[in-house]
């Protein structure tokens, strides 16, 4: 029997064509994906997740952790203290360690966008061959092990060190009583975090139409003017990027306060490593890291808004 010729014959079109494979392509997508999953699951998500338990435990009589015990003392330490009548008293001591440390990330972020934006300007400037060489030299602290670096710095700010022997050779005398300070930890949190803004900040200078600062020279605009009204604007994705770079690891940084404050300058890291240490008061030292973590998770909240409305606005 024939078939109907007014009968339309079955089309296969392109779109049934890609519903009926994008099944298949997204088990593949997720077989592809699962090896980064586990190792995202079982390396971050899973700590924290324990360590959350830890920070509403019970503290051990010797360490670690009563299980099954809960209490939200972790927590409460942050801000009260019981004195000898056994009362609970307001204890402000660390939260100056956690304003210290938010200045000491500040001073750190805002120092190295200072010193990494006209560096990534420069080499984002120079020739493609000696923008290589000077690439290589802003990455070669990466080369040498933290630890060298900050005990070299130990060196040089230390009483009767390099630099104060440099001082005696132009008349000045006296030591500047710079290590185990402040002024020394911002040194080493600025040293180290330098590439951190440079890098970041020249990926995106690079990438840049520098024939729109040519179009400014050519309505009138002068160099600063240029710099101001259309460098910064088009590098403003990597110096957001820079900053919360350099701001979040210095924010918990552990070896160069450690070293070069000398334990008079502590900061949030330093405090979570000695309740896990010394102090053995895990749940403390869990509450404090949480903290700590919902101080960084805000930051980058207020910065993801902000860029939000600058794009609404039309600003960008």
């Amino acid at each position: 029997m024939s078939a109907n010729p007014l009968q339309p014959a079955a089309v296969t079109t392109p779109s049934s064509a890609f519903a009926s494979a994008a099944p298949a392509r997204d088990g593949h997508r997720w077989r592809m994906l699962s090896p980064a999953l586990v190792i995202l699951i079982g390396g971050m998500v899973l700590p924290m997740l324990i360590m959350a338990v830890v920070s509403v435990s019970v503290s051990g009589d010797y360490g670690g952790v009563v299980w099954g015990k809960f209490s939200p003392h972790g927590y409460i330490k942050f801000l009260y203290e019981r004195d000898f009548d056994d009362q609970m008293v307001f204890n402000a001591d660390y939260l100056r360690i956690f304003q210290r440390s938010i200045l000491l990330s500040l001073f750190t972020t805002a120092g190295c966008l200072l010193i990494g934006f006209p560096t990534a300007l420069y080499i984002a400037l120079q020739p493609e061959k000696r923008r290589n060489t000077l690439l290589m030299l802003v990455s070669v602290p990466f080369w040498t092990n933290q630890l060298v670096r900050v005990y070299a710095w130990m060196l040089l700010l230390r009483d009767g060190g390099l630099i104060d022997s440099a001082r005696g050779l132009f008349g000045f005398h006296g030591s500047l009583g710079i290590l185990y300070s402040d002024t020394a930890v911002a040194i080493g949190l600025l040293y180290s975090f330098v590439p951190f803004m440079v890098l970041p900040i020249y990926t995106t200078l690079e990438k840049m139409d520098w024939k729109l600062v040519e179009a400014a020279f050519d309505l009138g605009a002068n160099r600063w003017l240029a710099l101001r009204r259309v460098v910064v604007p088009l590098a403003m994705p990597g110096i957001v990027s820079g900053c919360v770079l350099v701001f979040v690891p210095a924010l918990g940084a552990y070896i160069v306060p450690d070293l070069l404050g000398g334990g008079k300058s502590l900061m949030i890291g330093n405090l979570i490593q000695l309740q896990f240490g010394s102090q053995h008061d895990w749940p403390f030292g869990a509450a404090l890291s949480f903290t700590l973590l919902t101080l960084v998770l805000l930051a980058l909240f207020y910065n993801s808004m902000r860029a939000r409305r600058v794009v609404r606005g039309g600003r960008v």
